[in-house]
Formats: structure tokens, C-alpha cells, sequence
């Protein structure tokens, strides 16, 4: 077998191990669609690609070993569309995540979030009234605000401690009301309206003691969910830049060895015609 084969037998090897990363972050993507990110969709066409990937490079792999054209030119095709995909997944992922981030609130360590400091296809998919009773029906289940509760020597935490909590995106939009609201603290999920005029926020009539209502019909529970959508897919999306670089370079290597492994089988009849022709014959005197 020629150094061409093994080239390109090594190469799509390390093909089917470059997709082991995009499958581990399709479901890692999924698990935080079961637990916290609660939209469970946008998974499926990393997952697709990443065993796309795996699939192809084996086919890629058993035509170097045996030399079988046919499954050669089927990974070389194939694996051009699947860059071409995954070229396009990550540019949607930067796409739909572009805007929107945290606002600081004094005196506090959590950040709170904003439905108006996103925009785009996302931000209208998670706050469409039918998708958004599906989310916000997941993150109560996720029993993320019950996570919340902390106790110091068997004491529940005051509000000091609390305010200087780091909160997730979720737990900050979801498990109490917006600080400008002037609800007080009684514990991670019970406020109080302390007597006081509520803010103009419309969330400040939407907030709830009831466990199973709190935030989650609030507009900052909305952004907390694509905060924590867009920290997933960004997180994501640099792993697969990365591979993507190496699949592009190991791709156009692999071409230039297949196209070099075409040019030597074209050339070998010629080759062997002329060392035929220059043989003496055995009963050649």
C-alpha cells in the first residue's frame, strides 16, 4: 500500500476522533436542554453532524485500508457538505446569540436581565406564548429556584449574604423579582412588597410567593433563559471553530492525497507496459 493510503487512512482516523468533541457538545447541549436551557431542538443538528462526521470518516477509513475508490470519493464528497453544515450551524449560533447580556445592579453581585436587551429569531421563539409555557413549565421542573436555599451554621442566609450571591442567568430572572420592584428579602424565594410602590416593570405585578409561580411568567425569567442560551451555544461554538479549522486542513490534505493516489494508479499501466516491453524473453537468445 502506498504512503498515500496511510496518509489518508490516518487522516480520516483522526476525523472520526475530531467528531467525538461536536457529538460531546450536541449532548451536552441536549443534557442543558433537560435541566436549564429548557429549548430542546437546538441539540439535534450538532448531534446529526457530529455522528455524520463519525460515520463518514470510517467509510473514509476502510477505503484507504482496501483501497476501494467508490467509498473514497463518497467521504470526500459527503465530507464537503458536512463542513458546509457545520460552517452554517455556527454561524447561526453567533447569529441568534449577538446581543443581549446582564445589567449590574448596585450593591449587588448578580447581574439582572432584560427581554428588551434581546432581539432576533431566538428572542421571539422563547417568547412566543405556546414555546414559553413549554420553557417555563421545564425550568420550574428543573427545581432550579429551589436549589437556591442555603443555610450558615443551620441559619438561613440573610439578605446581605444573599445580595452578594454570583446567581445564574435562570436563578437571577426566574427565582425573585427585579431589585427595582423594592421587594424585600425573606428568603431565596419569599419577598416581600415591604409596604412600599412597586416599579414600573411589568414583572413587579408578576411576581409570585407561590413556589410554583414566582417568576417564571416575568419577562427577566424570558432573558434569563437566552442569557443562558446564548453562554451554552457560545461555549459550544468555540469548540467547534476549532475543529472545524482541523477538519478543513485535514480535508484538503486528504484530496491532494487521493488526487495523488489517482495520478500514480493512472500512470502505473504505462509504467508496467514499458519494464514489460524491456524484458528479455526467457527463450530469447
Amino acid at each position: 500500500m502506498r504512503f498515500s493510503n496511510h496518509l489518508i487512512g490516518l487522516l480520516n482516523f483522526a476525523t472520526f476522533l475530531l467528531s467525538i468533541p461536536i457529538l460531546g457538545g450536541g449532548i451536552w447541549l441536549s443534557s442543558r436542554a433537560n435541566n436549564t436551557d429548557c429549548l430542546k431542538f437546538l441539540q439535534w443538528p450538532l448531534i446529526i453532524i457530529g455522528v455524520s462526521i463519525m460515520v463518514v470518516s470510517l467509510a473514509g477509513f476502510a477505503g484507504a485500508c482496501y483501497r476501494n475508490t467508490f467509498l473514497m470519493w463518497v467521504y470526500l464528497f459527503v465530507m464537503f457538505f458536512i463542513i458546509a453544515a457545520l460552517i452554517g450551524f455556527i454561524i447561526f449560533a453567533y447569529a441568534v446569540t449577538d446581543k443581549g447580556s446582564g445589567r449590574p445592579v448596585t450593591n449587588r453581585a448578580y447581574v439582572e436581565y432584560y427581554l428588551g436587551d434581546y432581539s432576533g429569531w431566538l428572542e421571539e421563539h422563547v417568547a412566543k406564548d405556546s414555546n414559553w409555557r413549554k420553557i417555563a413549565s421545564c425550568v420550574r421542573d428543573s427545581k432550579v429556584c429551589q436549589k437556591m436555599g442555603r443555610t450558615v451554621s443551620g441559619v438561613p442566609q440573610t439578605a446581605d449574604m444573599f445580595y452578594n450571591r454570583k446567581l445564574s442567568s435562570v436563578q437571577s430572572g426566574c427565582c425573585k423579582p427585579p431589585t427595582e420592584c423594592g421587594y424585600t428579602y425573606v428568603n431565596e424565594t419569599t419577598w416581600e412588597t415591604g409596604g412600599g410602590m412597586m416599579g414600573t416593570n411589568p414583572d413587579c405585578a408578576l411576581w409570585n410567593n407561590d413556589q410554583r409561580q414566582l417568576c417564571y411568567s416575568c419577562n427577566s425569567c424570558k432573558a434569563g433563559v437566552l442569557a443562558s442560551l446564548k453562554k451554552s451555544w457560545r461555549k459550544v461554538s468555540v469548540i467547534n471553530i476549532v475543529v472545524l479549522i482541523i477538519l478543513v486542513i485535514f480535508y484538503v490534505i486528504g484530496c491532494a492525497a487521493f488526487r495523488n493516489n489517482r495520478r500514480i494508479d493512472n500512470d502505473e499501466p504505462y509504467g508496467e507496459a514499458r519494464m514489460t516491453k524491456s524484458q528479455p524473453s526467457a527463450f530469447q537468445l
